[in-house]
């Protein structure tokens, strides 16, 4: 995020496009509520009607995928009625004019035929935005897990920019993150193309500073493989052996039947998890980690905030601290680590990683420090971007809309999207080992409207078998106003009737995100 989540209740508008807000971020919903009781507009575009656009002024169901020819529908009416910033676009951007051209061929006219969304709506929605004083847009994966996501995010990076609601209080670009932990594990390095801080694995400089600082002679600058990528090497031969930490991905990766069948090629398959995950059971070695009420640490969360873990309690069975295995396995392949403790770590760390420079055990009581701190005086950044872009210009780009990898046709006519239920994360590792949550959601769903329940015949409660060009799963059917016609939904946690086995494995070219919001599927009356 570029901003914090507090400062969402001063926001004058609120616009949330491809989040659940309430389901998937309830404490940050809560801030969203407050602002709506001070006033604020609340713009909610999600092509399923979720819990949170019931207090929307606002609120369309644009046709899955289409987020960037909404986007572009909505900057055409703020240029065309001069609300963009332009004195911001003018001292603090630039390639703004490139942009301007793919814009203004996005009439509403022509954006509405695309997404669904009415020439009054979108209109609203560009004055609404861009008249705010304080305008904030809030994302999730509605937006990013698409063949097109990096094109989504950068179409709202433009919007923001265009409008000049960066780098002040109450506005800018904010990701929400999917897990309390996913801001610090992508800020240590967790992917494949970038040390701590994201400093580039290509970066010659980087590499010398990283070797130098572990007493090796030399780094490799070659980017890491993508988890699509380690698939395909599984398949091809080219990947021997796998190490998965923390992950599930024969429940939520897309196209899970083929993400069995490489799993099952590997050489060797080590999983490390607090359970024994569907994934785990696949595996050579299971390595048993700990929970975070066993583990000292930290946490960076959503807003960039960095804050302690404290241990609880000692680690029940054979389960270890997490960095202890990975200490163990390294120095049994000859490199020897030696760490006394996670702080000692994190020491190393920020000694590395300027963002963090600042950051230390003793500072993080209390409230904790949102990055970046660069100095041990510094009170840490409540939002980025103030005064300057942090690249030095704000770069517009030109986005031009790309449909969805998947169509529906005759014989799979149904958009099909996939997302979260409030008592479960993710693939329901933790949630579906709590008796209470559990039973809050014992088995999966499939959302459809009234309209296509009664042409396909099907009852509410009624099993269904749902296929795509991948498989097929059964299912109970719920009818419901949420979604509109054509339209399904089906939340993944529920391995016994698993959505991902009907996803499109189809991935961004960019960033490689597969595209888990949007395929095509067919559904009947089980057999």
């Amino acid at each position: 995020m570029t901003n914090s989540i507090g400062e969402f209740e001063n926001a004058d508008c609120i616009f949330i496009i491809g989040s659940n807000t309430t389901v998937a971020h309830p404490l940050i919903a809560t801030r969203i509520f407050r602002a709506k009781k001070n006033g604020a507009k609340i713009i909610v575009a999600d092509p399923r009607r979720v819990h949170i656009a019931e207090i929307a002024d606002i609120h369309v169901n644009q046709k899955m995928g289409t987020d960037v020819a909404l986007l572009n529908g909505i900057m055409h009416v703020i240029v065309k009625n001069g609300w963009q910033d332009q004195d911001y676009i003018d001292q603090q951007t630039e390639e703004f004019e490139a942009c301007r051209k793919v814009i203004e061929a996005f009439t509403p006219e022509m954006a509405s035929e695309i997404c669904g969304v009415s020439v009054a709506d979108i209109e609203a929605i560009a004055e609404c935005y861009a008249t705010a004083e304080k305008g904030s847009l809030v994302y999730c994966m509605g937006i990013t897990q698409h063949t097109t996501g990096v094109d989504n995010v950068k179409s709202l990076a433009n919007l923001a920019m265009l409008t000049g609601h960066l780098g002040k209080e109450s506005s800018g670009v904010n990701p929400l993150r999917g897990q309390n932990n996913v801001q610090g594990a992508c800020d240590m390095g967790g992917l494949p193309n970038v040390f701590t801080a994201y400093q580039p694995v290509t970066s010659e400089g980087a590499a010398e500073k990283f070797a130098s600082a572990w007493g090796v002679d030399r780094l490799s600058t070659t980017l890491g493989l993508t988890i699509p990528a380690m698939l395909e090497g599984l398949e091809n031969e080219t990947v021997k052996a796998l190490y998965i930490m923390g992950e599930n991905p024969v429940v939520s990766d897309p196209d899970v039947n083929h993400v069995k069948k490489a799993l099952e090629k590997a050489e060797l398959l080590i999983v490390q998890d607090i359970f024994l995950t569907a994934t785990a059971e696949m595996a050579d070695v299971v390595l048993p980690g700990v929970s975070f009420a066993e583990k000292d640490g930290t946490f960076t969360n959503t807003e960039r905030r960095g804050a302690r873990v404290r241990k609880a309690i000692e680690p029940l069975g054979e389960a270890r601290q997490d960095w202890q295995i990975i200490q163990d396995i390294s120095s049994r392949f000859g490199y020897a680590m030696e760490y006394g403790s996670a702080e000692e770590i994190f020491n190393e760390m920020r000694k590395l990683t300027p963002s963090y420079a600042g950051i230390s055990y003793e500072r993080l009581e209390g409230d904790g420090l949102q990055w970046p701190c660069p100095t041990e005086d510094h009170p840490g950044t409540q939002f980025l971007h103030g005064g300057k872009i942090a690249r030095g210009k704000g770069l517009f780009h030109a986005i031009d809309f790309q449909p969805p990898n998947e169509n529906v046709d005759e014989q799979y006519p149904f958009w099909f999207s996939t997302g979260r239920v409030f008592a479960h994360y993710h693939t329901g590792t933790m949630t579906r080992n709590s008796p209470t949550l559990d039973a809050e959601i014992p088995e999966g769903f499939i959302e459809l409207s009234a309209e296509d329940a009664e042409q396909l015949g099907i009852k509410n409660g009624e099993t269904v078998t749902v296929s795509s060009r991948r498989g097929s799963v059964d299912t109970k059917a719920l009818v419901t106003g949420r979604v509109e016609a054509g339209s399904v939904f089906m939340p993944f946690h529920f391995i016994e009737s698993c959505a991902n086995i009907l996803t499109n494995p189809a991935h961004d070219p960019i960033c490689k995100i597969p595209e888990l919001k949007v395929c095509a599927v067919n559904i009947a009356k089980a057999a």
